[in-house]
């Protein structure tokens, strides 16, 4: 079906599309944007991504890159008959119409050449499968085969075609389904629905970096908890992160029960995700309660308990991030120390806040120390007004203390006044345990208050250590040596 709407053509104004459009005449073949571009030309969002369909992708992208002057960058992959232009700050993808077909063993389909009905029939949703002709001659057409503005209107995710055979040519659509469905707000038509429960064990063909692209972007959408439901309920989830299934339910024992863990670890990232844009903070909020499952214990006094919770999770999320292929460096790190010390600042909300914890919080946190504080916020969930309410006092009065220990003693990611080295050298002492004790002794003192975290107090105090342990000085005092 073709619509003339007048309102796409205000949407293809400026100089890309006026070079697009000349190049694409005087090729003399028919060219079309497609896409989520033209989605998004409905939902009133801003798209940076074109993708162009016309007979021959590579020869129209090297016109259009020309036209555009030497601050286009041109990609040409010859193989898959595709290239890419980078230009400020738009990306344009130009492929060739064509048609696929599969095999139920492979991922690699068969590519022929096709017409724009074949291409749109290829796509993952109906909302996907509608294309906008940039000829002159037609300029701003609207091509939708089906039912494409319909199902925007209705916010419904469909298939062009089969489910079944749309998830069986592409898996990672069955990913898309559901990050659509948290991203933009829009609910699985049934039969979609159903046919990801039915081909949700072919999402293990799919690479983990291409999963991940997915999770990480259904992590960033207004309310993550959206896409984490769907995939639960359709099965993927128990397939991608069974750790996180582990979490659903409540068991009762004595009549005494645990509230669902899974529910209530998807209310903290939603009320996380309401602060902050943060991705690994989200990550990390998603994980913080990952120990309990093993880690829950019934005591017929106590009820159940979930006792070192945040270091079993901790010790989770190394082989976590290596099956995702999520960064294994200081995004892993932070997110291992989120988790470890999430239980922290609680403790010290119920109890007299002391400096001395204040401080090896601070020490201990160092530079994640207020994204600490905000998943520790987000992870009030109780439906009791007042319990809330004393919960967040409560952290009020941990944040103040917090900032007048670090204006005071400039404890976030400090490093003792003396070091090993330094040691060494003053006592003439090899490498060993004897340096090390002296070392977490000076760095104890100063997060105990002992001494002020200042070089000539700690050598003072190491000093008075090395007399009671009969350690002799054979160096001239060492210097300062920030002075």
């Amino acid at each position: 079906m073709e619509l003339e709407i007048p309102e796409i053509n205000g949407k293809l104004k400026g100089r890309i599309f006026e070079i697009i459009r000349e190049q694409a005449d005087a090729t003399g073949e028919d060219a079309y944007i497609v896409g989520g571009f033209v989605r998004d030309i409905f939902l009133n969002r801003k798209s940076k991504d074109i993708d162009v369909v016309t007979g021959s992708g590579i020869k129209l992208a090297e016109k259009v890159r020309k036209a555009l002057g030497r601050e286009a960058k041109l990609t040409v992959f010859k193989t898959f008959g595709t290239a890419h232009i980078d230009y400020r700050d738009t990306e344009i993808e130009f492929v060739g119409a064509r048609k696929e077909s599969y095999s139920k063993d492979s991922r690699k389909p068969v590519v022929e050449t096709g017409t724009i009905e074949d291409d749109l029939a290829r796509r993952d949703f109906t909302i996907n499968a509608m294309a906008v002709k940039v000829n002159s001659n037609g300029f701003g057409t609207l091509i939708d085969m089906f039912g494409g503005l319909a199902d925007l209107d209705r916010i419904l995710l469909k298939t062009p075609l089969d489910p079944d055979v749309t998830f069986t040519d592409d898996p990672l659509r069955m990913m898309r389904a559901v990050r659509f469905a948290s991203q933009l707000g829009f609910f699985i038509a049934a039969e979609t629905f159903e046919a990801i429960e039915r081909n949700r064990q072919r999402i293990e063909i799919v690479s983990a970096e291409r999963i991940t692209e997915e999770l990480n972007k259904i992590m960033l959408s207004p309310r993550p908890s959206v896409g984490f439901e769907l995939m639960e309920q359709t099965g993927l989830l128990t397939i991608i992160l069974p750790e996180l299934t582990a979490l659903k339910g409540i068991e009762t024992r004595d009549g005494v029960g645990h509230k669902d863990n899974f529910a209530h670890t998807l209310k903290v990232v939603d009320n996380l995700s309401a602060e902050t844009g943060n991705l690994y903070l989200r990550w990390a909020a998603l994980f913080h309660d990952i120990g309990k499952p093993k880690s829950k214990r019934f005591d017929p006094k106590l009820g159940w308990t979930f006792h070192s919770h945040e270091y079993t999770g901790m010790k989770m999320l190394k082989n976590i991030f290596t099956r995702l292929k999520l960064p294994l460096g200081e995004r892993l790190k932070y997110a291992e120390n989120l988790v470890l010390l999430h239980m922290r600042p609680v403790a010290l909300s119920d109890e007299e806040v002391t400096d001395s914890a204040v401080r090896r919080l601070l020490f201990e946190a160092g530079d994640s120390i207020d994204d600490l504080m905000l998943l520790c916020e987000a992870d009030i969930t109780s439906k009791n007004p007042e319990k809330i309410r004393k919960f967040l006092n409560n952290f009020r009065t941990v944040r103040i203390k917090l900032k007048e220990i670090e204006e005071k003693d400039r404890l976030r990611n400090f490093q003792p006044p003396i070091d090993g080295l330094q040691i060494m050298e003053i006592f003439g002492l090899p490498p060993g345990p004897q340096v090390g004790e002296l070392k977490i002794a000076i760095k104890d003192a100063i997060l105990d208050g002992v001494i002020p975290n200042e070089y000539d107090a700690a050598y003072n105090y190491l000093m008075q250590l090395a007399a009671e342990k009969n350690i002799i000085k054979t160096e001239s005092r060492t210097k300062n040596p920030s002075i």
